[in-house]
């Protein structure tokens, strides 16, 4: 006897690949962690508009900033450690910003190659004791310069922070400008990103933790490059 063909009955009509939504189809553990990444990448960028803010009631400042040139290379993702007894600097501003990895860095973790960051300009910086150093695995790569008479000097110079800390004072002090706006340092930000601006700004017993730095002129007096077991 031929066998006839199955055909579904009521309430077990096959689920058709093509028509199914979304919400329907299983989640497998790459797409959650996909949506997962995703989400945090979206989360970091949301809070560049924060940033700025969050460091004023905090009453911390920065190193430099994104100057003239800005940061236009791929990070390592490696943070490095930056301190300095003083700062002076004409010409200040501060704006939230992204900094992007180069694909497929080993760096990245879940962070998606991206690492939310306080980019700052200062036109004209001066430093003393400029201490830098870089954590290579159990060793520091260790700089200094500036630690005599003669300060360590920079023009258009920039830097993107996800840590910062020192005693702070500013002069013409704008608080709330849009990043696009900024004329005090010779750098415009994203439109739509909350910023602040400044004449000068001091900056005592600073410590930074960075992620890329710039600058047009770079004057470093004194400079020794060693290893270290230590940091700044």
């Amino acid at each position: 006897m031929a066998s006839s063909p199955d055909v579904p009955s009521d309430g077990n009509i096959p689920e058709n690949p093509g028509n199914g939504s979304p919400s329907e189809a299983p989640q497998t553990p790459q797409a959650a962690s996909a949506g997962e990444r995703r989400g945090r990448v979206r989360a970091r960028r949301a809070a560049v508009m924060a940033v700025p803010a969050t460091l004023v009631a905090a009453g911390l400042a920065v190193l430099t900033a994104q100057g003239a040139l800005g940061v236009q290379f791929a990070i390592s993702g490696m943070p490095f450690t930056v301190t300095a007894t003083n700062l002076d600097g004409t010409g200040f501003e501060q704006f939230g910003g992204l900094d992007n990895m180069a694909d497929g860095s080993p760096n990245a973790g879940d962070t998606g190659g991206q690492e939310l960051v306080v980019t700052s300009a200062i036109k004209n910086a001066t430093l003393t004791k400029l201490c830098q150093s870089v954590d290579l695995g159990g060793t520091n790569l260790l700089i200094r310069a500036g630690g005599g008479k003669t300060p360590v000097t920079a023009s258009d110079l920039t830097t993107d922070s996800s840590e910062l800390s020192g005693n702070a004072a500013f002069n013409n002090i704008e608080i709330g400008n849009d990043a696009s706006t900024l004329t005090k340092a010779g750098v415009k930000g994203p439109i739509g990103v909350f910023s602040q601006q400044a004449d000068t700004v001091h900056i005592g017993d600073l410590r930074q933790t960075n992620y890329a730095t710039t600058a047009g002129v770079f004057k470093l007096p004194g400079l020794k490059l060693s290893f270290s077991s230590k940091g700044c």
